[in-house]
């Protein structure tokens, strides 16, 4: 009897070992490969380009201080918190400041934390940072982005952390939501025009517009076949609207406008966190707006 418990407990001993090996592997945090990051070292970055990237992107939105307005937008202090139904999340400080922002980041790190949710110190970041999108982004553009936010001002403000429930405060099981979620091509294909092709790339990879308005399954990946139909609202309040062809009615001109000024075509203004969406993408060039709008009408309609 004796034996037989001694070789239970064996058995069990090396299964659960061959389960934490396992565990280590498919929940490791990986940067960006080798080659990508030396194809990164060789672009020259620009600035000037840089700084549409970073209004196409929303990094304002999420990460200026609660309430900033107009200059205050570019001290990307932090300190906005999220709500969802996995717990609060707090926007950290990515200003240029060395200590509590990211000023002490080189491109290979700020790529990698971009592009693949991976912080230079190996942890997994959230997927409330939309990097699933960003990771669909062209090189040149991350190069020039942090180029451009490496002119912005520093603040010291210190980072609050998250407050989520169990087991999502388990930062490492992020590795196996990268796993089952994370997507490499487009979700809209076909046969499309350049602006359409240029309104997919701000639409899904910069803008990414499909982190609030798809419905996500329950292990919160993006519905591929529901894409940009809607979906509750993460904070529990109300529901984010559905923009493909089936419910969203205006012609692209307004949808452009909109986006321009938050103006609805009724007068109606932007509000909530699309307002401060807006007030990004406002920044950007008429075309690209154009080129937005010209996308979300070859969205496959979705009631």
């Amino acid at each position: 009897m004796a034996v037989v418990t001694s070789r239970t407990a064996l058995g069990l001993g090396v299964v659960a070992l061959i389960g934490a090996a396992a565990f280590i592997g498919l929940t490791r945090a990986d940067p960006l490969p080798r080659d990508t990051q030396e194809a990164l070292a060789a672009l020259q970055p620009d600035p000037e380009a840089g700084e549409a990237i970073f209004w196409a992107t929303g990094c304002a939105s999420c990460h200026a201080a609660p309430g900033a307005r107009g200059e205050d937008r570019l001290v990307l202090a932090g300190g906005r918190r999220f709500e969802t139904e996995f717990g609060s999340f707090a926007a950290p400080n990515i200003s240029t400041d060395p200590d509590r922002g990211i000023g002490g980041w080189d491109l290979a790190a700020f790529a990698s934390a971009t592009m693949q949710g991976v912080a230079p110190d190996g942890r997994h970041y959230y997927p409330a940072f939309p990097y699933p999108s960003y990771r669909l982004a062209e090189l040149q553009d991350i190069v020039d982005l942090k180029a451009f936010m490496d002119t912005l001002p520093a603040s010291d403000r210190a980072n609050d952390p998250h407050d989520l429930r169990f087991p999502y405060s388990i930062r490492r099981g992020v590795g196996l939501w990268k796993r089952m979620a994370l997507e490499d091509g487009w979700a809209v294909t076909g046969d499309l025009t350049e602006a359409e092709a240029r309104g997919r790339y701000l639409a899904e990879a910069l803008a990414h517009c499909a982190e609030c308005h798809t419905p996500r399954d329950r292990f919160g990946r993006l519905d591929r076949d529901r894409w940009l139909a809607g979906a509750p609202n993460p904070s529990g309040d109300g529901r984010i609207p559905g923009i493909t062809p089936a419910t969203l009615t205006w012609s692209q001109s307004e949808v452009a406008g909109y986006l321009s000024s938050g103006f609805t075509p009724d007068f109606d203004t932007a509000g909530g966190t699309m307002a401060a969406v807006v007030a990004s993408l406002g920044q950007l060039p008429r075309e690209d707006l154009d080129a937005i709008a010209a996308y979300l009408a070859r969205v496959p309609p979705v009631e």
